[in-house]
């Protein structure tokens, strides 16, 4: 005799199920899903299974629970990605340059890796957005000023030249993991803030130009001070055995960039 399936299998089950029919009835984001009891009937499981898996299924924002209306297909961000990468980037003291260097080098091979897409994009164009976003990130650093606003808007606004909205999603994503954790670890922000700014500038003119290796060697620029800053801090932190984390022990990234620059 077979015996019963364990609870988180039936559970996962029920996700699956629900996942499936989202797939099966064509639905998009923001569509509504059927209620909690049609949805007992019509996967045959009963409604606290249903319950779970809708918890399940709207932490990875593939539902989300929209109380008094009802439940409706998510929107999938990174959401859920970007706060587990946050706090594997806090966890374990002494490890957290590492891990904090690890997104620095994964945003730098993305955008090496998009270089090529990027500049036939915009080989020929002028993008007056980031010119101005450039421009004004050009002035902040005169001043000393870090420019956290400009510069998630910059990388963000790089990839919409490509015919992918995964690689935007995830040129984001990055950014915000990055600007977290280095927050939250406390850490000094690169001194060269002009260099930092003057790289955004390099970037956007050589992609226009249609000038893939200026683009790469403007990248390389662009992530030289964040090597740096972490390179200057790691002998101090091991000398004290790392340092204490930013307050709290929440990842969340309300604020993110309100301090940092990259």
């Amino acid at each position: 005799m077979s015996r019963p399936a364990p609870a988180a299998s039936r559970r996962a089950t029920t996700a699956d199920q629900i996942k499936d029919y989202i797939l099966t009835q064509g639905l998009r984001p923001g569509d509504v899903l059927p209620t909690e009891t049609e949805l007992c009937e019509s996967l045959g499981v009963s409604r606290s299974s249903v319950r779970e898996a809708i918890r399940t299924l709207s932490t990875l924002d593939i539902v989300e629970v929209r109380h008094g209306r009802g439940t409706f297909v998510g929107n999938m961000s990174l959401d859920a990605m970007v706060e587990s990468l946050i706090f594997r980037g806090v966890l374990i003291p002494g490890d957290d340059l590492d891990a904090l260097r690890e997104v620095v080098e994964v945003r730098q091979a993305l955008d090496m890796s998009m270089a090529q897409r990027i500049v036939d994009g915009m080989r020929g164009t002028t993008d007056p957005a980031l010119h101005a976003l450039v421009d004004e990130m050009v002035v902040s650093a005169r001043k000393g000023e870090t420019f956290p606003k400009q510069d998630r808007h910059f990388h963000a606004g790089l990839p919409r030249h490509v015919n992918n909205s995964l690689v935007g999603q995830l040129v984001t994503a990055f950014w915000d993991v990055h600007t977290a954790v280095m927050l939250r670890l406390g850490l000094s922000l690169p001194k060269d803030l002009e260099q930092a700014a003057q790289a955004h500038g390099d970037m956007l003119r050589a992609a226009e130009a249609g000038d893939v290796e200026a683009f790469r060697a403007a990248v390389v620029d662009h992530y030289a001070p964040l090597q740096r800053a972490l390179d200057e801090a790691q002998p101090a932190r091991r000398a004290h055995g790392g340092a204490a984390h930013g307050g709290g022990t929440g990842t969340g990234l309300a604020g993110s960039g309100a301090e940092a620059t990259r």
